[in-house]
């Protein structure tokens, strides 16, 4: 069984960065976008429809009693084939995309999840994203409920839960570096 890394995260937390520098620290595949490609192969849904309902929940799966999923099931179905395929592979850092949950029997996990204050994402994402201050509350809130409805209509499992994990890091009082460090640390022991 190999050994996967797999990082749930909040929007503008720098899971993807501490995903892939932990990759990088530790010589393995990490896959975060190259998923979607990988899944839109599998699918064969377009790369922006599975962007958009491949990890984010919109309101009809929230209300999907009166909706159609199927599109987002069949994406759910091949992110599921894709995620266990690339576990068979060899050891790796999966990020979002449930990977934590779908891999929960396939192989030696170690499940993080990473967060920070919103003021120390808010910062971020103007930061790093050049956005303006002015709409980025409404955008995490939305970000962070969509993740979490989607997380909770395919696991029935609460997103973000430290009991789920194996860890939960602040790397908004940690810093980026420090959480690579002690994820490259726990998956070496």
């Amino acid at each position: 069984m190999n050994k996967i890394i797999t990082i749930s995260r909040e929007f503008g937390s720098g899971g993807r960065t501490i995903g892939r520098e932990t990759a990088k620290k530790l010589n393995i595949p990490c896959y975060d976008q190259e998923l979607i490609e990988k899944v839109q192969k599998e699918s064969g849904f377009t790369k922006e429809y599975i962007d958009k309902n491949g990890e984010n929940a919109s309101t009809s799966i929230l209300n999907s009693m009166f909706g159609t999923t199927f599109g987002r099931d069949i994406v759910w179905t091949s992110q599921c084939k894709v995620i266990s395929r690339l576990a068979e592979e060899g050891p790796c850092v999966i990020v979002g995309r449930c990977a934590d949950y779908v891999l929960r029997e396939k192989a030696e996990l170690l499940k993080v999840f990473i967060h920070a204050s919103y003021e120390k994402r808010a910062e971020r994402i103007v930061t790093l994203y050049g956005e303006s201050d002015t709409a980025i509350e409404k955008r995490i809130k939305e970000k962070d409920k969509r993740r979490s409805a989607y997380y909770k209509y395919y696991t029935e499992i609460e997103y973000g839960d430290a009991r789920n994990y194996d860890v939960a890091l602040d790397s908004g009082k940690l810093g980026i570096e420090k959480c690579v460090e002690i994820i490259t640390d726990l998956y070496k022991n």
